[in-house]
């Protein structure tokens, strides 16, 4: 159920293998002393939570995440069945405890509820009967005026459908089991829908019907609760924890259907694409000490999709105060540097899909004892924190403490300088640089507490780059033979291995 800001566009991917999201231990999980938790389900939305026709009994994702989260955290899960329509307003009222319905994560509706990290990144995907052969992508079956589109009503799929054909061509249901009935009895076109719930429905009906074209679009899924609700740090802490040991991964792997790439790549025909990077973010660009020479995640990530798209990388050093600028002024074609994906920043540059979460952390001498979270952090008012000005880690810092406890430098380098000098006594910062940092200065600086906020990745082009789509067609392609995976696994550590 889907709608995101439009740089996001669409990757289906398993937020487990996409993802190397830092913090969270198994000693950090909370005891919720055997509480029950209401959990309100459609039990109408293949694969995360539906009727088992052999069994008769309610079964799909949301049951096995939240039933393992549950035994993590000592909760009791009581699902309650309700419809989608009503859902989110009843979990805003205290109705539910916590809503699990394949839910994206969207600023609107982030303003009624609150939701846990994002635990997926889904596509939207165009469902067709298995014999069509009027259209085989979205851009098909816009310009025919003649075909209608089926999806659920209340969505951002249904808004979605909205923006590509207006109202008049929108058939809508109250769930996505009507809206594929409809499609197969020949009464819509193709449905918009979710791809993990599409690769669900077209498990159930073989041999009728199929995905085609790209992705139209990508969202985080998550789940909600009421605002101020304390269970989402106990969902994130289970969750965390789940990514951490591989069970995520499993109850993916179980419920979510192999990706089998169908993405076409363009050819950039020897294209040099100028790449602007900072050279001083671990680890995603940086000059290794050992050679003098650049290295990181940025450079072996655009190495190999420079390879798929063919096109000849050109990274020229530029500051990050002014990188974001002079990507929106079309000095650099594409700009590499850890950023985080914000509203704000979208108004100006576009971005590609998110190719990474990570959570903000906070970052302190080894030998600290005054301290161990920054709830804790935040209460002592004698304590400074250090980061690097202009960058989300600043803006969080800013939103807990002020300006006036807060240290910026032009780098994190120097912000972590000063943190072993001690002129500072903590740094906020993101979690994969985090990592990269604590492996440069072993035994002088630590990782304490869970996570501060979680945030989402891209690569930033001038506004209009048709470069957008090629890269994430070249990442979705890495995504799914598991080259991305393989460069996360290099330049991120498990999460175990460093997070105190």
């Amino acid at each position: 159920m889907t709608f995101k800001p439009r740089a996001l566009l669409v990757v289906v991917t398993i937020v487990a293998l996409l993802l190397t999201v830092f913090g969270v231990s198994a000693q950090d999980l909370p005891d919720l002393g055997g509480q029950t938790i209401t959990v309100a389900v459609e039990n109408a939305y293949i694969p995360f939570n539906f009727i088992d026709e052999t069994t008769g009994e309610a079964a799909g994702w949301d049951y096995d995440a939240i039933g393992e989260i549950c035994v993590r955290v000592n909760c009791v899960p009581e699902y309650i069945q309700t419809s989608w329509d009503t859902m989110l307003v009843a979990i805003s009222n205290g109705e539910f405890d916590v809503a699990a319905d394949g839910i994206t994560i969207t600023e609107e509706r982030d303003q009624s509820v609150d939701f846990s990290m994002g635990y997926i990144a889904i596509d939207q995907v165009l469902l067709t009967r298995l014999d069509e052969t009027r259209f085989d992508d979205i851009d098909g079956f816009v310009t025919d005026e003649s075909l209608r589109m089926g999806t659920q009503l209340g969505t951002t799929n249904y808004n979605t459908a909205v923006e590509l054909i207006g109202d008049a061509r929108i058939q809508s249901y109250d769930t996505f089991g009507f809206a594929v009935e409809a499609l197969v009895a020949g009464d819509v076109d193709a449905v918009i829908i979710d791809s993990t719930a599409g690769q669900g429905y077209v498990g159930a009906n073989a041999e009728r019907v199929k995905i085609i074209g790209g992705s139209i679009q990508s969202d985080y899924l998550g789940f909600a609760f009421p605002e101020g609700s304390e269970l989402v740090a106990a969902f994130d802490a289970a969750l965390q924890s789940m990514i951490d040991d591989g069970t995520l991964e499993q109850i993916n792997a179980k419920w979510f259907a192999p990706v089998t790439s169908t993405v076409i790549l363009p050819d950039l025909g020897g294209q040099t694409i100028t790449v602007a990077v900072e050279n001083a973010y671990i680890p995603f660009n940086f000059i290794d000490e050992t050679t003098g020479e650049p290295a990181g995640w940025d450079y072996d990530a655009i190495g190999e999709i420079c390879i798929r798209l063919n096109c000849v990388p050109e990274y020229i050093q530029s500051s990050w105060d002014t990188m974001l600028v002079a990507i929106s002024n079309g000095e650099f074609d594409v700009a590499a540097d850890g950023i985080t994906i914000t509203e704000e920043r979208d108004q100006s540059v576009d971005f590609s899909m998110g190719y990474i979460a990570v959570e903000q952390i906070l970052l302190i001498r080894i030998e600290e004892d005054r301290f161990d979270s920054i709830d804790a952090f935040v209460a002592d008012s004698t304590l400074r924190i250090g980061t690097q000005l202009g960058t989300t880690n600043y803006n969080t810092a800013v939103g807990l403490i002020g300006e006036g406890r807060l240290q910026s430098y032009d780098t994190f380098g120097f912000a972590i300088e000063a943190l072993v000098a001690g002129d500072v006594d903590a740094v906020i910062i993101d979690s994969t640089s985090g990592q990269g940092y604590v492996g440069a200065n072993a035994g002088r600086v630590k990782i304490i507490g869970g996570s501060i906020q979680s945030d989402y990745l891209g690569f930033a082009f001038p506004e209009g780059s048709e470069l957008v789509a090629a890269f994430d067609a070249a990442l979705q392609s890495m995504i799914d033979d598991g080259t991305l995976e393989q460069i996360n696994a290099e330049w991120f550590p498990p999460a175990e291995a460093a997070a105190e």
